[in-house]
This record gives structure tokens, C-alpha cells and sequence, in this order.
């Protein structure tokens, strides 16, 4: 526990680098992924294509891929971007399947019926479809956040400093509680993760928690009052 005590600044450090390797690949591949599969969504070619794609991708040894990306990028093996690139390469391979899915749950009864009352298909998607296929999409991203937050420990055996750090140093020392606090921060820091986006659902999703059905969907969109040439 003194050794706890003792580090506990450099802990807080490894910490806050931890999440920032994290964030930007959850958010990235969220924003990719979202129109790739509503496009898998609309065509059995481009779904057949990219859910492969994305299976062979996340196949790739996770070491293998970190290492292999400063080779035809021409970056430094210990940048951070390495492994940020790395980790979004496989959010995007996981979450394409999510998303396909979750713009699949939409029925095409919902989208006529939001086509009938005139919205374009910009505004469908948006204010139909998106936040319909919200909650799929969702449990997607909290899959994507769980397996990036444990991956980023990779970049500690390159050189790139997270709390992997005291795993890798734990192990090598044969120090137990060393690996373990590190363990034990990665778990914390996944579990607040989950949290945070199941609140975020719960806030921006309040139909979910309602268990609105695709009947249900079907209704709302036709209460909707008709619109012509955008305006009500």
C-alpha cells in the first residue's frame, strides 16, 4: 500500500494518458462507422464487403498492426499517433457490424411513412432513422469503448506510456502489486466509460428506456404534422 501511497501522481499521470489514447479512436470510429453502415444498410454488396473487410481487420495482431502503421506512415514507433490509429482501425472493424444492424432495425415501413410526410432524405436520416437506430448503435459504442480502453495497454510495449506501463514493469519485476493497480485502473477507467455513455443514452435516447417498438416508431414519425418545402 506504501507503494500505492508513494505513486499515487505517476498513477494519476498514466491515467489521464491512458484516456486520452482512448477518446479519440471511440470517436473516430463512431463517425466513420455510422455512414458506412447505414450504406451496408442500404446494399448487400457494400454490407457483404465491409463486415468482411472488417473481420479480416480485426484479425490483425494488435502489436503487428501498431507497429506496422509508422512503417508506411513514416512516423516515430513511439508516437502516440500509432497506436490512436491503430486502436480506430479496429473501433471501425467492430462498430461497422453495430451500426449495419442498428439502421437495419429501422423498418421500411418507418422510412416510407417519414418520406410521405416530406422529409428529404438528409433530414430522414437525422431525425428519423439516426435516432431510431440510436440504442443499437449505442450498445455498439460501449463494446468499442470496453475493447479500446484494454488495448491501449499495447502501447506500452513500444514505448508509448499508459497505464500498461505497470503491467508490462509489474511482470518484469515480478512486482503483483504493481500489475495489479494498473489493472485495476484500466477496469475503473472502462467501467466510468460505460457509465458515462449509458447515461449519455438515457439522456439523449429517452424513447429506449420507454421500449418504444417499431409500431410505435411507425406512429410517431406519422403524428408528425406534414411538411412542404421544409416548413410546417
Amino acid at each position: 500500500m506504501d507503494w500505492v501511497l508513494s505513486h499515487l501522481g505517476d498513477i494519476g499521470m498514466l491515467t489521464l494518458a491512458h484516456i486520452a489514447l482512448s477518446v479519440p479512436p471511440i470517436v473516430i470510429g463512431f463517425v466513420i462507422s455510422v455512414p458506412l453502415g447505414y450504406w451496408a444498410r442500404s446494399s448487400r454488396v457494400a454490407r457483404s464487403v465491409l463486415l468482411n473487410v472488417g473481420n479480416i481487420l480485426y484479425t490483425i495482431p494488435g502489436l503487428a498492426l501498431v507497429v506496422l502503421i509508422p512503417v508506411f506512415l513514416g512516423f516515430s514507433l513511439i508516437n502516440p499517433l500509432n497506436i490512436v490509429l491503430a486502436l480506430t482501425v479496429y473501433a471501425v472493424a467492430i462498430m461497422v457490424r453495430s451500426a449495419a444492424d442498428a439502421f437495419g432495425s429501422v423498418s421500411a415501413d418507418v422510412r416510407q411513412s417519414a418520406t410521405a410526410q416530406g422529409y428529404s432524405p438528409v433530414q430522414r436520416f437525422f431525425q428519423v432513422e439516426l435516432p431510431l437506430a440510436g440504442p443499437v448503435l449505442l450498445a455498439g459504442v460501449r463494446i468499442v469503448s470496453v475493447s479500446t480502453i484494454s488495448l491501449v495497454t499495447l502501447g506500452s510495449l513500444v514505448g508509448i506510456h499508459n497505464l500498461g506501463d505497470y503491467l508490462t514493469d509489474g511482470f518484469q519485476r515480478n512486482f503483483l502489486l504493481e500489475a495489479v493497480v494498473g489493472f485495476v485502473m484500466v477496469l475503473i477507467i472502462a467501467a466510468v466509460f460505460d457509465q458515462v455513455l449509458a447515461l449519455i443514452g438515457r439522456l439523449l435516447l429517452p424513447w429506449n428506456r420507454l421500449g418504444l417498438t417499431r409500431g410505435a416508431a411507425r406512429a410517431r414519425v406519422e403524428a408528425i404534422p406534414v411538411k412542404v418545402g421544409g416548413v410546417l
